[in-house]
Parts: structure tokens; sequence; C-alpha cells
């Protein structure tokens, strides 16, 4: 059964390899910081980002892309490691678009190893950001489970970084985007038909002749991104927070 999440509820997982299907109108960054219980790290190592090895239990995609897949196996996360928080980010540099607001919004859905979506969000509200955290993977009382979070920050990708506790986080954030520049001006000067189009909803999704990036899963190997328009899943209501109300305001949002 599938649950359609909005900001701040959440949904259990029933099983421990997972894979996050992102989609977005425009070419973003996508990877991963891993926390302990407080939501905090001290160590660059724990970002996945492209430029940088993968950690144990985390794969992510080598470059920007209007569609990704990231891999995850929760019981091969290191030690310590109580959350995994998926980051999304506008590429700096690259003559793209400044923030989300005018894009389409970005839609994520969770899936077990067999492809079947467990859950999924559509990060709507979205305006003058250009980074954010879109769903975080967390345990709780041994339980893993997913929420959707749409934490945006205006002040970009070293200010979310700031946030989980790193330091210095403008140089992280800088090593992140030049880790995709190369790659976003080779699909530049790419001829037509191989670059990420539209979907018909208006999220991004993968050319069906395109190449996929290396240390990236087949986008050919499971299901599309969205919400299954069929009739043989259900939708399972999802649950609030298991603290009540969760707060998503952040100084640095300006929406």
């Amino acid at each position: 059964m599938t649950a359609e999440l909005v900001r701040g509820q959440n949904h259990a997982l029933p099983e421990s390899r997972l894979e996050i299907r992102i989609s977005a109108g425009d070419p973003v960054l996508a990877g991963a910081v891993l926390v302990d219980a407080a939501g905090r790290t001290s160590d660059a190592g724990r970002v996945a980002h492209p430029g940088a090895p993968n950690l144990p239990g985390l794969e992510c995609s080598r470059q920007a892309a209007a569609f990704h897949r990231l891999a995850v196996d929760l019981q091969a996360l290191p030690a310590g490691v109580e959350q995994a928080r998926v980051l999304l980010a506008l590429p700096q540099g690259v003559g793209g678009p400044l923030s989300f607001g005018p894009l389409a919004a970005p839609f994520v859905a969770v899936t077990g190893a067999d492809g079947k979506e467990i859950a999924s969000y559509t990060i709507v509200g979205l305006g003058s950001e250009s980074a954010l955290i879109a769903v975080e993977l967390y345990r709780r009382q041994g339980t893993w489970k997913v929420r959707a979070v749409g934490q945006g920050y205006a002040d970009g990708l070293a200010a979310l970084l700031a946030d989980q506790g790193l330091s210095e986080p403008d140089k992280l954030a800088e090593r992140m985007h030049q880790a995709v520049a190369g790659g976003m001006a080779r699909s530049l000067a790419a001829p037509p038909g191989r670059g990420a189009g539209r979907g018909a909803a208006g999220r991004g999704e993968p050319d069906r002749d395109a190449e996929p990036a290396s240390g990236a899963p087949d986008p050919a190997a499971g299901g599309g991104p969205g919400p299954s328009t069929g009739t043989g899943e259900s939708r399972q209501a999802p649950t609030q927070g298991d603290t009540g109300r969760v707060d998503y305001r952040h100084p640095r949002r300006q929406t």
C-alpha cells in the first residue's frame, strides 16, 4: 500500500532495502546527510554527494539530473546513524534557475527493493529556496520510518549543511557544486534527445534513450516516479509525527 504524505507526516518502512526516487522540473543535485539521534553530525564524511565515495548503505547519483534514484540499505548504515536526510539543491554557476519557486514541484517516492511504492511526497509551497531537505529516514524505538520534511533554505546548500552541524559548510557546498558542474556543461552540449525531458504531470522524467549516469541505477530497471494512477494499489493514510505537531519553520526559510 502507498501513503501519500504531506509535510510533517510519517510512514513506517516495512523493509530495509529501499530506493528513493526523485523527479524535478530541472536538473538538481541530490545527496543525503547521515546524522545521530540529535539530528547532527560534524563529519563531512557522513554526507553522501556527487564527487564523494558512496557510504555504507547509501548510494547516490554522480551528477545533477532531473531524475535520481538513491539506493539505501538501512541495516548497512554506519554505527550511530539514526537519521538519513535526503537533500536537493539547484546547481550553482551553470546558468540554471536560482530558486525552486518557478519550477515544477519536486516529487519523492520511497520504494521497496521490488520497485513497489511505499510512500510519496510532492514538495509544494517552495519560493526563494535553492536547497532543501526533502525527506528523512529515521529510527524510532527500533522501527525505521520516512517523514516528509520539505525544509527549504533561501541561503542555499551551505546554510543547509551548517544546520546539520557540519564545520566549514561553505567549502563542502562548493565541492558539491563543482562535482556536478562538469556534467552539467556536457549535458548542455549534448545533442537533442539525450537529456531529461518533462513528464506529462510536469515532473522531469528520464529520456528513454539516455544512458544512466555512472554509478546510478538504470531507470529502466524499475517503475517511473510519481503517484500510481492505476487501481492495483490502495492508498493508506499516513500518520502524524511521533512527537505531535512538527514545526518546520526556520529562520532561513522565506516561505
